[in-house]
C-alpha cells in the first residue's frame, strides 16, 4: 500500500465560492508532469481521500493543486476551511500516465480542459518538454463563468516568454464575455469554430490531442475527433487523442 505522509497548508487561496487552489508543503517522491497523487483529511474519525493532479511542476515548491466544490464532495468542501499551518495527508509517491512521455511526436499539441482539470496541463506547460518537442502549443480552457478562468497571470508569463509557441482560447458556456468563445468545446470542433478562431487545422496528421476534464466533454470530444479520423492514443496502439477524466 502506498505511503501516507503528512504535509503542511501554506496557502488557502480562495478565488470564488467553489473555486480554490491550495498550496501545500510536503516530502514527496519526485514526480512526473500530468501525475496525480491522493490528499486526505482525517473527518469524523475516518481518513477521506481522493486523487488530484499536480498543478505545481515537478521540483518546484509548495506542491499545488486546484479544486471546485460544487459536486458536494465531503473531502473538497472540508479542504475549502484549511488554513495556513493546517496538516493533510498526501500519498508519497505519484501515478497515472497522463504525461507526455506517453504521448507521441507531432507538430502540434492541443490541450483541452474544463474547469480545474486545467491543473496538469499548467504542470506540463511549466516543463521544457512541450516548448523543445512542439511546433506550436494551443491550451483550451472551458468554463461555466468568466470568474472561473483563474490562472490568467500564468498564461500570460507563459506566452510572453512563447510567443509563437502557445496559443490561448477560453470557452464560456454561461455568459458572453469578450475575448472568449461563448459554447461547448466538442460543438466548437464538431462545426469548426475551434480551428477557424485559432487559426490552426486540427488533423491526425499534424495534431496531438490532450483532453482532461468532465467525463461528458472528454467523451463526446473523443466520439467527434473519431469521425474526423483520430483514434485515441494507447501504448500498443499510438494514436492521436490521451485522455484523462477529472472529476
Amino acid at each position: 500500500m502506498a505511503e501516507w505522509i503528512q504535509g503542511t497548508v501554506t496557502d488557502n487561496i480562495h478565488w470564488t465560492e467553489n473555486l480554490y487552489s491550495l498550496k501545500i508543503d510536503a516530502d514527496i517522491d519526485s514526480f512526473v508532469a500530468g501525475q496525480f497523487t491522493s490528499l486526505a483529511l482525517e473527518i469524523d474519525g475516518e481518513r477521506i481521500a481522493r486523487p488530484y493532479s499536480f498543478l505545481s511542476a515537478p521540483g518546484q515548491n509548495p506542491l499545488e493543486f486546484f479544486f471546485y466544490t460544487a459536486t458536494g464532495g465531503v473531502l473538497s468542501n472540508a479542504m475549502l476551511e484549511l488554513q495556513a499551518g493546517d496538516p493533510i495527508w498526501l500519498k508519497k509517491k505519484a501515478n497515472g500516465f497522463f504525461t507526455l512521455s506517453e504521448v507521441p511526436d507531432s507538430r502540434d499539441l492541443w490541450m483541452f480542459g474544463t474547469g480545474t482539470g486545467i491543473a496538469p496541463f499548467f504542470s506540463i506547460l511549466k516543463t521544457a518538454e512541450p516548448w523543445e518537442r512542439f511546433e506550436r502549443v494551443i491550451l483550451v480552457h472551458g468554463v461555466r463563468a468568466n470568474a472561473d478562468l483563474r490562472y490568467q497571470e500564468l498564461i500570460e508569463n507563459i506566452q510572453r516568454d512563447r510567443p509563437e509557441q502557445l496559443l490561448f482560447k477560453a470557452f464560456v458556456t454561461r455568459e458572453e464575455v469578450p475575448g472568449t468563445y461563448h459554447g461547448r468545446i466538442p460543438a466548437a470542433i464538431a462545426d469548426g469554430k475551434l480551428e477557424e478562431v485559432c487559426g490552426l487545422e486540427l488533423s491526425p496528421e499534424n495534431s496531438q490531442i490532450m483532453l482532461c476534464g468532465n467525463p461528458d466533454m472528454v467523451k463526446d470530444t473523443v466520439e467527434i475527433l473519431k469521425e474526423r479520423g483520430f483514434k485515441k492514443n494507447r501504448r500498443r496502439t499510438p494514436g492521436q487523442v490521451t485522455v484523462e477524466n477529472y472529476w
